[in-house]
């Protein structure tokens, strides 16, 4: 029996291998220099639970690159929350990849093999302040700009480029709000119709018409 739990132990645990798990304290540390692969999950979530297997057998094959990252963000953890924000995130898994700036999103097979196939093929050098020698003369001009700032000048740009996200995305909610109540309202008012119409006497008129009719 003892030899039966030790072993479903070490399966466990080679299923459950660690995956990189980022949040706003250690992204930009950990991200710095790579193109990443990055599932951003909830831990209740079916299909996350289904394909983490895969995404853990990834990571390890990775774990080790200098280029490639694989990793995770918890979007139901309060600290890593704004990464799942910033990034637009609305269901789970979602898995998005590239410039851990500007992540593009992901929409292939959740396979192992797919993910991994597309891994090779994408976890590549790419344009950065590191690899200049990968971008063309326009981003070039863009990254010598922004290198000339200061720290204090750069975090003023982000912060309002981010508020520029940040509003669009309230105005977005306020929106649906407001559809929402006009929904509810033409509901309303399209089940106080019919009950006034029925209450006219429609069932009465159709009988009489069907009995005219016999």
């Amino acid at each position: 029996m003892k030899l039966s739990l030790t072993a479903a132990a070490l399966s466990f645990a080679a299923v459950n291998a660690d995956v990189l798990q980022l949040t706003p304290s250690n992204f930009s540390e950990m991200t710095a220099g790579k193109t990443v692969f990055i599932k951003f999950f909830a831990p209740w979530c079916g299909h996350c639970k289904k394909m983490a297997p895969d995404w853990e057998k990834l990571a390890g094959d990775w774990d080790s690159d200098k280029i490639g990252l694989i990793a995770e963000v918890d979007c139901t953890d309060e600290a890593s929350r704004p990464l799942c924000d910033a990034n637009g995130v609305k269901g789970f898994p979602t898995l998005k990849y590239g410039d851990a700036n500007d992540l593009q999103d992901y929409k292939g097979g959740r396979t192992y093999d797919d993910l991994s196939s597309f891994a090779k093929t994408n976890l590549v050098p790419i344009c950065s302040p590191s690899n200049l020698d990968l971008c063309d003369d326009e981003k070039k001009a863009e990254i010598a700009k922004f290198a000339a700032m200061s720290s204090d000048e750069l975090d003023a740009l982000i912060a309002a480029e981010e508020k520029k996200i940040a509003d669009a995305d309230t105005a977005m909610k306020e929106g649906v709000e407001e559809l929402q109540k006009t929904y509810e309202q033409l509901n309303k008012d399209k089940e106080a119709t019919i009950e006034a119409v029925k209450a006219s006497g429609l069932g009465l008129m159709k009988a009489c018409k069907a009995s005219a009719s016999a």
